[in-house]
């Protein structure tokens, strides 16, 4: 959840807008490629960015209006994906649609990555991407912008940015109208023309809001909800980033203080990384470094902001954040240059991978106003920067609105799971408590030394497809769950002690 600061068939949009009768499920192929309901696919490939290897699927689109109110108007064509299960005649009727985070990543980007946590789901169910309006293949929002802009959460700067962006991308969209509430709109559309009742829905970070939200306003055509990462539907963003972090980093850290070998090399962590940025707010050095992609030798100056966003990004996964304790130490010996290296590289890779302004319109129509100081946030890797440069952000960006009930928790009988990783520094265990407390068939699993997005983590693909089988979260057997441990800290870039 937010993650850096910031194939057409006119039948199916028919159909689907309409509300006439469903059409049927996956059908034999045609002419023009293969059909499920009323959308026609043809083969591609799907794979993530920075990666060489490639997925075999099935690829649409599904047409439909910008703006409801205006069904004549503007229309967006939403990019879709499809993979059959391994036995079509054996296929069970409900798909499984998985919904990316972000706000702003492409689901047929980032799925590859996450497919081997999908592989016993595929024997029996067909999975379904739709990418969300203003990512990917549809509508894509997206801004470049500067150093200045991607390197530090200065008020002017994230206000100068967020306005210059909205006036290019507004040439082609209505930044209104890429919400959740109107993503939500969308993949009933898709469920439609698909010809389903009932979708099982699996959400990463932001997409366990979307999954919430669809199963407020569509329970019927509900039948699991898997939550990744968990975003309540009662908790607006605004200030949780500093505090969730730090609360993360202690329990990282902690690892090398319990650690006499971690402890003799680099030092406490956190102790050397506080030193590290007082440092480089004083006196950001200019730091000679090899870029990470062309190799090219670069000099820049190493900020105090760079280094708390590589943090909170290496926070993600306790595996990389093992490397954190050598690299702030080697910093606060003078040897700046992998950490700028690691910084550059990440911010790279982070605005290829997140639709900016389509981040933009969900923000700031569904958080916006709660982007308040916290007494206490001052001592923290992170601040008051970060959260001041948002709400700059949003006074700048036209803005939808969210429906009034858009903070209803999840009740009822659907079956939900909810996985959390002990480490997480951005969505902690405690939000996926809350996601659930007043649903009455739900339960939560917390996965112990791990970070942020789970379903690949130990057993859990094979409790993720049992679950979609049963529908039955509490009869799941997860001790399998009790093998997973923290990751060891590096002492050396070798490694840990052995």
């Amino acid at each position: 959840m937010m993650k850096p600061v910031f194939r057409m068939l006119p039948l199916a949009a028919a159909l689907a807008l309409s509300g006439c009768g469903e059409p049927p499920g996956p059908a034999a192929a045609t002419p023009q490629g293969r059909a499920f309901g009323a959308i026609v696919f043809e083969p591609c490939a799907l794979s993530a960015p920075m990666s060489r290897t490639s997925l075999q699927a099935q690829c649409g689109s599904l047409e439909v209006p910008e703006n409801p109110a205006q069904p004549q108007g503007r229309a967006i064509r939403l990019a879709l994906a499809w993979l059959p299960p391994e036995n079509e005649g054996d296929a069970e009727p409900d798909p499984v649609f998985m919904l990316a985070g972000g706000p702003g990543q492409s689901a047929l980007q980032s799925y590859p990555q996450v497919d081997p946590a999908f592989k016993e789901v595929r024997k029996r169910r067909h999975v379904i991407l739709v990418d969300q309006r203003g990512t990917g293949g549809s509508n894509l929002l997206s801004c470049k912008f500067d150093d200045e802009a991607t390197t530090q959460f200065s008020v002017e700067i994230a206000r100068t940015a967020a306005a210059a962006c909205a006036a290019e991308l507004s040439k082609k969209a209505d930044l209104r109208h890429y919400t959740t509430t109107d993503a939500v709109r969308d993949l009933d559309a898709v469920r439609k023309a698909l010809g389903v009742e009932k979708i099982n829905l699996m959400g990463v970070s932001y997409g366990t809001r979307v999954a919430q939200q669809y199963a407020l306003r569509h329970p019927q055509h509900t039948r699991t909800v898997l939550l990744d990462s968990v975003v309540p539907n009662t908790l607006p963003l605004g200030n949780i980033f500093a505090r969730n972090l730090d609360d993360a980093l202690a329990l990282q850290f902690g690892a090398c203080a319990k650690d006499a070998a971690c402890r003799e090399q680099v030092g406490d962590p956190r102790q050397q990384l506080d030193a590290l940025l007082a440092k480089l707010r004083s006196d950001p050095p200019l730091v000679p470094y090899r870029d990470a992609s062309t190799h090219a030798l670069k000099e820049e100056r190493l900020t105090a902001d760079m280094v708390a966003g590589l943090v909170r990004m290496y926070a993600y996964m306790p595996a990389t954040a093992a490397l954190l304790p050598k690299l702030v130490h080697e910093a606060n010996q003078g040897r700046y240059a992998d950490l700028m290296a690691l910084a550059q590289m990440l911010t790279g890779e982070m605005q290829d991978m997140i639709a900016t302004g389509m981040q933009f319109s969900v923000i700031c129509a569904e958080d916006a106003g709660s982007f308040n100081r916290r007494a206490g946030d001052e001592a923290t890797v992170l601040g008051q920067t970060m959260v001041d440069a948002m709400g700059a952000m949003c006074a700048a960006w036209p803005a939808g609105k969210a429906p009034a009930d858009f903070r209803t928790p999840l009740t009822g009988n659907t079956p939900v799971l909810a996985i959390s990783g002990q480490f997480d520094p951005v969505t902690p265990p405690r939000y996926g408590d809350e996601a659930i407390a007043k649903a009455s068939n739900a339960r939560h699993l917390v996965l112990k030394g791990q970070g942020h997005s789970v379903i690949g983590a130990g057993c859990m693909p094979r409790l993720f497809a049992q679950f979609v089988e049963s529908a039955d979260p509490k009869a799941l057997d997860a001790s399998c769950l009790d093998r997973l441990s923290p990751g060891v800290p590096f002492t050396s870039f070798n490694g840990w002690n052995p």
